[in-house]
Formats: structure tokens, sequence, C-alpha cells
């Protein structure tokens, strides 16, 4: 398997900004670990990745914290993920 280039929305841009700003450790140690992880094997890691049903394309999510959900998509046949957002629960987007 080989390495996937991560492409970000400009939702993906502000959330992650905002977590930034937030000041919260764990928060913005998780994400920074799920880019290192989905750019490798983004289908298996930490914050409990799981497939999204109900969208098309192959949609999954990883939890930040109770309420924040790291949700992006993946292009197999291009090796790209493109980070969706980070902020809110998919269901809120």
């Amino acid at each position: 398997m080989g390495r996937y280039r991560i492409v970000r929305t400009k939702e993906a841009e502000k959330d992650l900004a905002k977590i930034l700003k937030s000041g919260n450790k764990s928060d913005i140690k998780k994400v920074e670990i799920f880019f290192s992880e989905i750019e490798e094997h983004p289908r298996t890691g930490t914050g409990l990745p799981e497939q999204l049903k109900y969208f098309e394309g192959e949609v999954w999510s990883r939890r930040i914290n109770k309420k924040d959900r790291f949700v992006y998509e993946i292009y197999e046949e291009d090796k790209n993920v493109i980070v969706v957002s980070s902020l809110g629960h998919y269901s809120d987007n």
C-alpha cells in the first residue's frame, strides 16, 4: 500500500484553525496523529475509524472527542484523501 495525498477542503481548514486556536492539547494531538495515519493507512488506526453509511463514495470518520469527528473521503484510484471537516458530528454537516 502506498502513501496517500491529503487534500483539505476550505471547511476543514477553518475547522482545523479553530481546533488550534482552542488550545485543547488533546484534540490537537489527536488531529496530528490522524493526519499521519491517513497518509499511510486511512481505514485503520486511532479514533475508532468507521466507514459512514448513506454517503456516496468512501467516507470515513474518526472520533476527536465526544462531540467532534474528523471526516474524510478516500479516493483509492488516485491515492487521495480529502479531509472534509473536523468540528461537529457528521450529521451536523
